[in-house]
C-alpha cells in the first residue's frame, strides 16, 4: 500500500510564493517518478511538474520559470516551489508517484491565488 500526503497550499495574492510537500509511504520502488497535477473547476487534470528518482525534470510551459520541483529521495519526498503565482495558478494540487507501471495519488492540496 502506497500512501501519499501533501501539505502546503494555501491562499495567497497575486505575485506571491507557496511550496508544496508531498510525503510518499509504504511500499515504494526507488526507481520512480514523482510528479505535481493540478485541477481547476470544470478543467482536466493537468501536468504541473514531475521528477525522476535519477533528476531528470519535466515542466508544464505554463509554469517554466516560475516553479522548481525538487525531491529527497532519501525521505521519499517531492517539493514544488511556485513563486510569481498568478490568479490562474489557482486549482487543486495533486501529488503522484508512479513505479511498476502504478500511479499513486495524494488527496490534493488546494491553491488559491487571489488577484
Amino acid at each position: 500500500q502506497v500512501q501519499l500526503v501533501e501539505s502546503g497550499g494555501g491562499l495567497v495574492q497575486a505575485g506571491g510564493s507557496l511550496r508544496l510537500s508531498c510525503v510518499a509511504s509504504g511500499s515504494i520502488f526507488k526507481t520512480n517518478v514523482m510528479g505535481w497535477y493540478r485541477q481547476a473547476p470544470g478543467k482536466q487534470r493537468e501536468l504541473v511538474a514531475s521528477s525522476t528518482s535519477g533528476g531528470l525534470t519535466n515542466y508544464a510551459d505554463s509554469v517554466k520559470g516560475r516553479s522548481t520541483i525538487s525531491r529527497d529521495n532519501a525521505k521519499n519526498t517531492v517539493y514544488l516551489q511556485m513563486n510569481s503565482l498568478k490568479p490562474e495558478d489557482t486549482a487543486v494540487y495533486y501529488c503522484k508517484i508512479a513505479f511498476w507501471g502504478n500511479d499513486y495519488w495524494g488527496q490534493g492540496t488546494q491553491v488559491t491565488v487571489s488577484s
